[in-house]
């Protein structure tokens, strides 16, 4: 029986068949294998090898076997030796990461300098306490297995929205108790499970335009027509949503990507027209805890809990990466989604949701929030000044994590992203959060991303774009 080779090898994990009945001889053939592993990027630039010894072991073969394989490779270019080191790998494939554990590099380019990231919606996450959220992970580890699933979401994250819709958005439940609360996997994933529980093909449903199109692109893979609805400096124009639609999608407190706030007279406007005409209203609250100037407005779900289906995600307040949403809905929305999910055998991963629930509860979200809140203004306020002073016109609400900075047309547009491109500036045009014809002409820019040096020096490169 092979022996192990030391866990730190990525040999452990490769499949090296050597025949017997081969023509070629082992060593040739042990070569070849890992020439073959290195071209197709399961070995790396930096990857530590086993010595001879312990690979002749693990292999059953002579270490003349493996020694002569070595040597072919080391003549090659393929691997090289470092002293009281051990053996490395020294070429990777076209695009592989490379890099030694001591960050020696053999025989690999230097990385290029990374994008500065100014696109929208990426939240700021080297702000996050890592003690904080280490604590909550090896916390939300510390629970005995499920013997079965959760469908509406683990009961302690749900508890845990509850108490963040009351402290963080204003939101007193009032009719509505936590069976209204559901867990989701993030706003695109709960899109999805609503229009397939709720809705039929072709229904229509009116979405902000511009607006955001994974939402957009989630019903239209169902089949659901998608309506464009026009928006203005304060959000969705109630007057310009057709009839005939079965729901509408929109962001009231922070319509994304333009960035206004819907005024009150407009929010009663959109609940009349809900329940005078059968509409159900999907509320994105993406980054609603997220205001600089004033208290954050209630959300729709508390003027109308009958017609809203309040959507929430942690993916702009702390990682996308952490895959988890929620959805306050009226009964029959929450059954309906429910049974949905008894019908797929789906729910949303139950991980992330004791995380969360374990990061709120001893007040590390709180803190965290305001932290957040603290750090994102002065960032603001850092676009907005400096942009200004360079004659840059900025607009949106003082809310969230981007701006938009408007320009005079589509050419002008895809030339200042692809020019900030080549300075190495990822920056978000507006054209792609449209999914009718282009009407807003800009930019989206985040200031989340990126850290606050990188912004500094990439609002004058930005300003010299803009400028007409």
């Amino acid at each position: 029986m092979p022996h192990a080779v030391p866990a730190s090898s990525p040999l452990l994990e490769l499949a090296i068949d050597l025949r017997r009945d081969d023509p070629r001889p082992l060593a040739v053939q042990l070569a070849d294998a890992l020439r073959h592993a290195a071209t197709v990027g399961q070995l790396r630039g930096g990857d530590r090898l086993p010595s001879t010894r312990a690979l002749a072991r693990h292999l059953a073969v002579s270490r003349t076997v493996t020694a002569a394989a070595y040597e072919q490779l080391h003549a090659e270019g393929w691997i090289a030796g470092r002293h009281g080191s051990g053996t490395y790998v020294t070429t990777s494939p076209p695009g592989a990461q490379v890099g030694t554990p001591n960050g020696a590099n053999l025989g690999a380019r230097e990385p290029q300098e990374p994008n500065v990231e100014l696109t929208a919606g990426v939240p700021w996450a080297e702000g996050i306490d890592r003690a904080a959220w280490r604590r909550a992970w090896r916390a939300a580890a510390d629970v005995a297995p499920d013997l079965k699933r959760h469908r509406a979401g683990v009961p302690a994250y749900r508890e845990a929205v509850v108490e963040h819709l009351l402290r963080h958005r204003g939101l007193v439940l009032g009719g509505l108790t936590v069976d209204n609360v559901l867990a989701t996997g993030g706003t695109t994933a709960a899109v999805i499970e609503l229009a397939s529980a709720v809705l039929e093909p072709g229904d229509a449903i009116a979405v902000e335009e511009p607006g955001y199109q994974r939402a957009v692109g989630a019903l239209k893979s169902l089949g659901v027509r998608v309506v464009p609805a026009r928006v203005d400096h304060a959000g969705i124009v109630v007057d310009a949503i057709p009839s005939g639609v079965r729901g509408v999608y929109c962001s009231p407190a922070h319509q994304f990507p333009i960035g206004g706030r819907l005024p009150a007279e407009r929010r009663i406007a959109l609940v009349e027209r809900a329940r005078a005409e059968g509409w159900l209203i999907v509320e994105d609250d993406y980054d609603g805890e997220l205001r600089y100037d004033v208290a954050p407005l209630p959300v729709l779900a508390s003027m109308a809990p009958d017609v809203v289906v309040h959507l929430g995600t942690t993916s702009k307040i702390i990682s996308p990466t952490l895959g988890v949403g929620w959805m306050l809905a009226p009964d029959r929305v929450v059954s309906a989604v429910v049974e949905y999910r008894e019908l797929t055998g789906t729910s949303p991963a139950p991980a992330g949701q004791r995380v969360l629930a374990e990061f709120a509860r001893n007040g590390d979200l709180g803190r965290h929030l305001r932290r957040l809140r603290r750090e994102l203004s002065q960032r603001r306020a850092l676009v907005v000044d400096g942009l200004a002073a360079e004659g840059v016109e900025v607009f949106g609400d003082r809310a969230g994590a981007h701006v938009v900075l408007p320009l005079p047309d589509a050419a002008t547009e895809q030339r200042v992203v692809a020019e900030a491109g080549e300075r190495g500036l990822v920056i978000d045009g507006l054209r792609r959060h449209h999914c009718g014809p282009q009407q807003w002409f800009g930019l989206a820019l985040g200031y989340a991303a990126c850290s606050r040096d990188d912004l500094v020096r990439a609002l004058p490169i930005v300003a010299q774009l803009c400028r007409p």
